[in-house]
């Protein structure tokens, strides 16, 4: 059975009519013959959206029961028992009420399409898990309900269902979307036009990318290698050489240019296994890249150019950015540079050749080590002067060779002296070997003259042969040794980057793994004159004391103390340098973010302290105020129970006012860092009925569910009673007088889940953060019904005890506050 196909309607936010372009697909393939069926949708009382549906077959819905309240979800099962050849489904992010097969929305509508079944469903952009936070900092909602992006990448098709912020919220007003008591609500926040703007681009930027996707699958499938500028992208190719930085920026200009360009970075490195570009440069230079929000790439190739090119059409690039060549014009002559093939191979991408201070200056080449150690040199050296002597005497005892047969002899034996010592003892041993030949072997004998042609053609192959021979056995015993050094430094690095992976404190895990690898004292990393990090016994504090200094930048160097080390070594202690000043840039930037955390968190304390003054003092006060004022005066005569009544009045109000005097004191305390918040091991039923005793007699109208299986909870009995004593006032508020609410308490995992559930209106989940304003009631400010703390401050108060206090939706309709704190056994 063929998999079903999968069609999403995107929008950037609720009412753009996602849901009736669904319909309108859906009866535009009834008409066609397709056997259509309406799954769910939900058209949230919209008249529009309900008369779409017309005379398509809506398959019953499920009704579930959960926690006393009835809600209905798609019935699965009945769906795949009609098998139609498609289903409308809506909703994708939607959460299934417990009870049901599948766990979300996605999961069924996956099971239909395994089914064979095509669907047409709906999502917004804020459900979008990868754009999740990002859609919480824009409009200040956290979605609870999200998609995996890919699900929605795997869909054959996505069609964006785009409305301008203005047409939107000219629907919106109009009462197209929302209920009339909800416009004004959504329209000042949710709906508010830099909202939904940022929205639009976020679902515009999302789909290209997935436009993106599907164009690289059809070029890979069809062998496209031509280059289709569909986004501009600039590869940037880098040697690890000083003008790397130069050609970066240059690139970075130029990507600049184009809105949404794409800027990539390419290091192309030899595939002999060789040590090549200093790794500590190239690593400046990834950085430098990243900081500009580009990508940093690494590819493997004998043929640079041409690798070069290889990525580049990879990735569909459309302009290369290359620093002129650094070799003299007389090198040049010989063999074009990389600058100059890749122009020639580039086809339709366009190069930019940059230039720099050291174009045409020549390359400078580092002194190559020698290919063998100073001993086996000298061991070279010695067996030409003892060897080819041995040699010249075994020969005369053998009169009977020929000429060509000492030539031979003595050519085994220039090779036998290159293995042994290398080049330069080699090309001593042909020297002087072809010196021998010519006086004792080749007529005349004892003079260094030939008298026949024949043999000054073979003694001149031999200083060829035996030169050649000497050529490359050192260049295979240097290569092999530069081989040899490349492994080491990749596994170095490579251990590096493990320990550093493992462990928390990265830098000084780096400058251990360096003091280890070059057996050092100690290394210290100096930030100007003052010491940033070191590790070891006695660490050098100044350039002076150092066996080594490694210039990182402007400010940063890094001493080491112990021994010298190598000059082949600095460039691997370069690489390490140039990752410790990326650690050290990390562990100040989280230090300072963690110091802005207090001050962020004090400011948000003071304004809601603020809040509360303005607030809640000023109702005890005039209640007070009004009673004291009545009792003196003498313009009216109350009788003994009005005059109690003033003062009972009076009392009350000054109660209040003490309590929340007390609580904003509390407040500052903790703020400051000097509240005596005093946590001990205490169970849920000695604080709820407290909680409810200070709330005078509407507390009695509260239903408590027991628990016998609640742990302790280890908490501030005082701090808890006061937010739970404003979480049920606020419940009470807004209860219907047939449906108080309930309190329950139950154990999850680690912690004590404490729920303050109500039946009232509830709040729209894209309002639920606003209740945590100081003060909020969704517009509601009537100053008689004063809260205490309000709920901004009972979350800081549940956050000072190491908890968390967080809203739900009450199934069947209201507000549910979740209050969870950590078991006795976990703190």
């Amino acid at each position: 059975m063929a998999r079903g196909e999968l069609r999403i309607y995107l929008g950037a936010a609720p009412g753009v009519g996602k849901t009736y372009a669904m319909l309108e697909e859906a009866h535009r393939r009834a008409e066609r013959g397709t056997d259509v069926v309406i799954a769910y949708v939900e058209t949230h009382g919209r008249k529009h959206t309900t008369a779409m549906i017309g005379d398509l077959e809506v398959v019953p819905r499920r009704d579930l029961v959960y926690r006393n309240a009835s809600f209905t979800e798609m019935d699965l099962d009945a769906v795949l028992a009609r098998e139609p050849e498609l289903a409308v489904v809506d909703e994708l992010a939607h959460t299934n009420v417990p009870g049901t097969a599948k766990t979300k929305r996605w999961q069924d509508v996956h099971a239909l399409l395994d089914a064979g079944i095509d669907v047409l469903t709906t999502v917004n952009v804020q459900h979008l898990e990868s754009l999740n936070d990002v859609v919480a900092r824009i409009t200040g909602v956290e979605q609870r309900e999200t998609v995996p992006d890919a699900v929605v990448r795997a869909a054959e098709q996505v069609e964006l269902v785009d409305m301008t912020p203005e047409a939107l919220r000219r629907r919106m007003a109009h009462g197209n979307i929302y209920q009339p008591e909800k416009i004004d609500a959504a329209l000042g926040n949710y709906f508010r036009t830099g909202n939904l703007t940022a929205l639009r681009e976020l679902a515009l930027l999302w789909l290209a990318d997935k436009v993106e996707d599907q164009l690289d699958r059809y070029r890979a499938d069809h062998d496209i290698d031509a280059t289709w500028e569909t986004r501009e992208r600039v590869v940037v190719a880098l040697t690890g050489g000083i003008e790397g930085e130069t050609l970066i920026r240059r690139a970075a200009r130029i990507a600049d240019r184009t809105k949404g360009a794409d800027l990539m970075a390419v290091h192309v490195t030899r595939n002999d296994g060789l040590a090549g570009a200093d790794p500590a440069a190239l690593s400046r230079q990834r950085m430098l890249v990243e900081s500009l929000g580009g990508t940093y790439h690494q590819v493997v190739g004998a043929d640079v150019p041409r690798a070069l090119l290889d990525f580049a059409r990879g990735v569909n690039a459309t302009q290369i950015v290359l620093g002129a060549s650094s070799r003299s014009r007389f090198a040049q002559l010989f063999a074009a540079g990389v600058g100059t093939t890749t122009t020639a191979l580039s086809g339709s991408i366009d190069v930019h050749l940059v230039t720099h201070e050291r174009a045409g200056q020549g390359r400078r080449r580092e002194r190559m080590p020698a290919a063998l150690s100073r001993g086996r040199r000298i061991a070279g050296f010695a067996t030409v002067l003892l060897g080819l002597p041995a040699l010249t005497g075994l020969l005369h005892l053998i009169p009977s060779l020929s000429l060509i047969n000492d030539i031979l002899l003595f050519l085994a034996a220039v090779v036998g002296v290159s293995l042994v010592g290398g080049l330069w003892p080699a090309l001593l041993a042909a020297i002087a070997g072809s010196l021998i030949l010519n006086y004792f072997f080749i007529p005349p004998i004892g003079r260094f003259t030939i008298a026949e042609g024949d043999n000054l053609l073979a003694l001149a192959i031999f200083v060829v042969v035996a030169l050649a021979v000497s050529w490359v056995v050192d260049t295979a015993a240097r290569k092999t040794r530069q081989a040899a050094q490349a492994a080491a430094e990749a596994q170095t690095l490579a251990t590096v980057a493990g320990s550093v992976l493992r462990g928390e404190r990265r830098l000084a895990a780096l400058l251990e793994r360096l003091r280890e690898t070059f057996a050092l004292r100690s290394v210290t990393l100096l930030d100007g004159d003052d010491v940033a990090a070191h590790v070891g016994d006695s660490p050098c504090t100044v350039s002076g004391e150092a066996d080594v200094v490694v210039k990182v930048d402007d400010r940063l160097r890094m001493l080491l103390c112990g021994r010298p080390v190598e000059a082949a070594d600095r460039r691997i202690i370069e690489a390490f340098a140039a990752q410790a000043a990326t650690a050290l840039q990390q562990d100040r930037l989280r230090a300072e973010a963690a110091a802005a955390k207090p001050l962020a968190e004090a400011d948000k304390m003071r304004t809601a302290l603020l809040a509360a003054v303005s607030h809640d003092l000023r109702t005890p006060l005039a209640s007070a105020k009004a009673s004291i004022a009545g009792l003196r005066s003498t313009e009216v005569q109350f009788d003994e129970q009005d005059r109690a009544e003033l003062l009972a009045t009076a009392e009350e109000s000054l109660d209040k006012l003490d309590r929340l005097v007390a609580n904003l004191l509390d407040m500052s305390r903790l703020q400051a860092g000097a509240l005596g918040v005093s946590p001990i091991d205490v169970g849920t039923e000695e604080i709820i009925p407290r909680a409810l005793d200070d709330l005078g007699p509407d507390g009695r109208r509260v239903t408590v569910l027991p628990s016998d299986d609640v742990p302790l909870i280890r908490t501030d009995p005082g701090l808890l009673e006061r937010v739970l004593a404003n979480l049920v006032a606020n419940a009470l508020r807004y209860s219907p007088p047939d449906r108080p609410p309930m309190i329950t308490a139950s154990a999850h995992a680690d912690t004590v889940q404490i729920r303050v559930i109500d039946h009232g209106p509830g709040i729209p989940e894209d309002r639920w953060d606003d209740v945590f304003r100081p003060f909020q009631r969704l517009g509601d400010r009537d100053n008689h019904t004063g809260v205490g703390l309000g709920l901004a401050l009972s979350r800081g108060l549940t956050e000072a005890m190491g908890g968390t206090l967080i809203p739900e939706d009450t199934p069947g309709g209201g507000l549910t506050m979740i209050l969870s704190l950590p078991t006795a056994a976990t703190a």
